[in-house]
């Protein structure tokens, strides 16, 4: 936890960063996965039905997003459109850009280590879907950005492509504005309460990291042992088979084998299937906080820029 620090928001709200009690009502706040009362949601959404798409100049995999909903903003109560990764990953840049003051879900990685996955396989694709459908699931459960304009088009436009075209010149010229703004000036300083967010991230992803890679490894050395085991089981049938006298004992060893197989096996579904996911996914959610850390550093260094601009035309300003 943070260190007891005397903080306070700019609107003078009280932070005490460390205190149990403030600390899990900021949990309970911040759940991933809030299992809202299905009578208070007026929209839902899913993704399903991954479809393969063989082009002469790439093969990509798309995604049905079904949509149903009671909300006035939207024409019709039940839409349903195609988007494939970098569709999603559009959304996401555009509420970043559009909500700079809130954390936005992380995306499932986008890149695959090559000769370890095949990014088209059943398997593979499956844990994208439902990586796909938990980060729209959560934006629809967000009081704010589902309402953000972008993830209305995103689930309601037949042709996506037109609306990613729209505002980019825009955002080039103001993404130009602020390097130029910021380009030769260094921040001074995080106020107390980021600069405590900001240190509490940084062990907090390497802590994980550390986790992740334990656990890779084990999950490797699991796999490596569980096929010396499945060699092992019918080396001891077959010697129970030319030793009369000892097939009972050998045959209970063969066993004993298959239940250690069937067990490690389970284990290791366990840790693939339900533990390295979700510490990817705190792994990525650290790597989105720290993305709106930098963003609010950008936003003070342009202030503090522009502040020092004042400064400097009001000393040259003459004395009247």
């Amino acid at each position: 936890s943070f260190p007891a620090q005397d903080l306070s928001l700019p609107n003078g709200t009280p932070v005490d960063t460390s205190s149990p009690a403030s600390s899990s009502s900021l949990l309970n706040r911040l759940q991933l996965d809030d299992d809202l009362d299905g009578e208070t949601r007026d929209l839902f959404v899913t993704v399903d039905d991954p479809k393969k798409h063989v082009c002469t100049m790439e093969t990509y995999i798309t995604y049905r997003v079904t949509t149903k909903t009671t909300r006035a903003e939207f024409d019709l109560p039940e839409y349903s459109v195609r988007r494939r990764y970098q569709d999603f990953d559009w959304l996401r840049n555009k509420l970043e850009e559009s909500q700079p003051t809130h954390l936005i879900p992380p995306l499932p990685e986008k890149f695959v280590v090559k000769g370890v996955v095949d990014r088209f396989s059943e398997e593979f694709v499956e844990t994208r879907r439902k990586a796909l459908d938990k980060f729209l699931k959560r934006i629809t459960d967000h009081p704010v950005l589902s309402f953000n304009e972008h993830f209305n088009v995103f689930l309601t436009a037949k042709d996506l492509n037109a609306y990613k075209k729209q505002g980019m010149a825009l955002l080039s010229k103001m993404g130009e504005s602020v390097k130029y703004v910021t380009g030769g000036y260094k921040l001074r300083s995080r106020p107390l309460e980021f600069a405590a967010i900001g240190e509490y991230l940084e062990t907090f992803s390497l802590k994980l990291g550390t986790i992740d890679r334990i656990a890779q490894r084990i999950i490797k050395e699991q796999l490596e042992y569980l096929v010396e085991l499945r060699e092992y089981g019918p080396v001891y049938s077959t010697w129970g088979g030319l030793e009369v006298e000892l097939s009972e004992p050998l045959e209970g060893m063969s066993a004993c084998i298959g239940n250690c197989c069937t067990a490690l096996e389970e284990l290791s579904e366990d840790m693939t299937e339900d533990f390295l996911p979700v510490l990817r996914e705190y792994i990525l959610y650290s790597e989105s906080m720290k993305n709106v850390l930098k963003k609010r550093d950008q936003v003070q260094a342009e202030y503090e820029a522009k502040l020092e601009a004042v400064a400097l035309k009001k000393e040259d300003r003459p004395k009247v």
